[in-house]
């Protein structure tokens, strides 16, 4: 929950414009503003201001405590102007929430975070529970010091100027080890504790044999991913609550499943209650990994039959693949969504003037794989690779990723040991159709006319049943030097079905500084204006010119209606 706190009335009215945008996470504390302040710090985990620094950090200094667990601070001035993290900026997700309350208010966010001053990602905030010497280490990534990474579990992280050797350390590792000097330690969610249990069994026995076996294998309980166990026990009381405790998700498995997988200890007792011959190490290994700890039984005081068993899994991290749609070329036409992502990718692959569109947002440290036109499969195989190797990927493309781009020869050379994420973007035909008016207010289509990959029979075929259908069709690729053919061709399909008058927009260079566009008709276009940047959209029987835009009726009912009373 995020507090509100106000004292003038301009303030409260920046704060009900928050309150009303976030209904849902936000919480206004009325009364005396010191009163209101120090209860909001202690019931929320943000608190946003709307008063001057120097007040709340009066207020605010003898409550803090640790970074790690005291709430983020952002303070707005009177007139909106500035959104300031002042405290918890990592840990409390101040700065982040500064950005998010910027982009509400209008209000330019002030981080002074180094790290986020110099666009690296801080250390904390990588998702990873963290270990040893933030401060020192950070600072030598900020002064570029070599830092070297050992990544003893390959896991995908954003980029980082890490070096092959160094007097600074990142170790990434699920192994319950002490962060030496000079060194920070992140902790992986690679580990899965598969538990099995009698009916009744106390969560303290599980709790208690998982920490034992963990303890005893080497391994930290910070990278604990998921307890498993078979569907029979999903709602076992001590199982549920262990899970509880761990902080971590309880995932279930049909016994069906369960008894395909090989394991090296299966029992008939299992067999017998619930179905399949293992359920701790069976649900632990069931999606793949390494099994560290076998199958051991918990160890009861009284000396009665254990009630819990468990085993350990590594499983191995996934690499993380974006596709990523960065709209029709205009920066302000690129989604938040997509902006996250490319700072998050640790290795961008894409056509080269379409990263050269985007290269300034990428973080320091970013590995680029660009290639030229024509390089579509070689790209999608590169990204995929990529991403089997543990890394954070973004494979990007224009307009939509899904629309004649990148995310189809992507995701035919993608199984599923990665991890795709679809981000998608504006297309070519959404920028064109703003431009021209409404021409896509009913049914419509889009149509490749390039005869690459696809044989002319089949474009044809599809333009030809667009045509009778009497749907808006927007065509790509409409025309290049040497497919010169095809436009006049599909235009003529066309005809056939609709008059001369039929109105058509011509977009080129959609949203881009050198963007043209224009209204013609079916009857007037001459194919010989149009290249590969233009965008050809052709009405159907009922789109019309209007005032000079392109606007096809969405063709319900109250709309004929209205249109025959006047």
């Amino acid at each position: 929950m995020i507090g509100l706190i106000s004292a003038t009335a301009a303030g409260a009215a920046a704060r009900d414009r928050l309150a009303a945008a976030w209904p849902d996470r936000t919480r206004v504390y009325d009364g005396p503003v010191a009163d209101a302040v120090r209860r909001a710090f202690a019931e929320c985990e943000q608190l946003v201001c709307f008063l001057a620094t120097g007040a709340v950090v009066r207020i605010v200094a003898p409550l803090l405590a640790d970074k790690a667990s005291d709430p983020g601070v952002v303070c707005v001035d009177e007139a909106g102007r500035f959104a300031v993290s002042l405290a918890g900026g990592h840990g409390g997700g101040a700065n982040a929430l500064a950005r998010e309350v910027g982009e509400v208010l209008g209000a330019e966010p002030v981080v002074t975070t180094a790290t986020d001053a110099v666009d690296l990602p801080g250390l904390d905030t990588l998702g990873l529970p963290v270990e040893g010497d933030v401060a020192a280490v950070s600072r030598a990534l900020l002064d570029g010091e070599p830092v070297a990474l050992r990544a003893e579990v390959a896991w995908p992280l954003p980029p980082l100027p890490v070096a092959s050797e160094g007097a600074y350390t990142i170790r990434v590792t699920d192994r319950l080890v002490e962060a030496a000097e000079r060194e920070v330690v992140l902790r992986p969610p690679s580990l899965v504790v598969g538990v099995g249990a009698s009916s009744g069994v106390p969560a303290e026995e599980v709790l208690e044999l998982v920490g034992s076996a963990l303890r005893e294998a080497g391994l930290s309980a910070r990278s604990l991913a998921a307890l498993t166990t078979v569907d029979a026990k999903a709602e076992e009381p001590g199982v549920v609550e262990a899970a509880r405790r761990l902080g971590v998700p309880l995932v279930t498995y049909p016994a069906g499943e369960l008894s395909g997988v090989e394991v090296p200890n299966p029992s008939d007792a299992p067999l017998a209650a619930v179905g399949t011959p293992s359920v701790a190490e069976a649900s632990a290994l069931l999606r793949g990994g390494e099994l560290l700890v076998p199958k051991r039984k918990s160890q009861r005081a009284d000396g009665t039959p254990a009630m819990a068993t468990c085993a350990v899994v590594r499983r191995p991290g996934r690499g993380r693949l974006a596709v990523v749609g960065l709209g029709p070329g205009a920066r302000d036409l690129l989604t938040p969504r997509a902006r996250a992502e490319l700072r998050r990718a640790a290795v961008l692959v894409g056509l080269d003037q379409y990263v050269d569109q985007i290269r300034d947002l990428l973080r320091p440290g970013t590995r680029v794989l660009e290639s030229g036109l024509g390089a579509e499969e070689e790209r999608a195989r590169t990204a995929v690779e990529e991403a089997r190797k543990g890394q954070a990927v973004a494979l990007i493309g224009s307009g939509d990723a899904g629309v004649y781009a990148m995310a189809s020869p992507a995701l035919a050379e993608a199984s599923d040991d990665i991890d795709v994420i679809g981000v998608p973007g504006v297309t070519a035909a959404l920028a064109a159709a703003a431009i021209l008016g409404a021409p896509l207010g009913h049914d419509h289509v889009s149509i490749s006319l390039s005869d690459l990959h696809t044989p002319w029979e089949v474009i044809e075929r599809r333009v030809r049943a667009a045509a009778e259908a009497d749907i808006v069709v927007t065509f790509y690729n409409p025309r290049s030097r040497g497919r010169d053919w095809q436009l006049p061709k599909a235009l003529a399909i066309l005809a056939e079905h609709r008059a001369p008058g039929t109105p058509v927009g011509v977009v080129r260079n959609a949203s881009r500084p050198d963007e043209s566009s224009r209204l013609t008709t079916l009857g007037a276009l001459d194919p010989a204006t149009v290249d590969m940047m233009t965008v050809v959209t052709v009405g159907n029987t009922a789109t019309r010119d209007i005032a000079g835009r392109m606007v096809t009726p969405r063709g319900y009912r109250w709309q004929t209606a209205q249109e025959g009373a006047r």
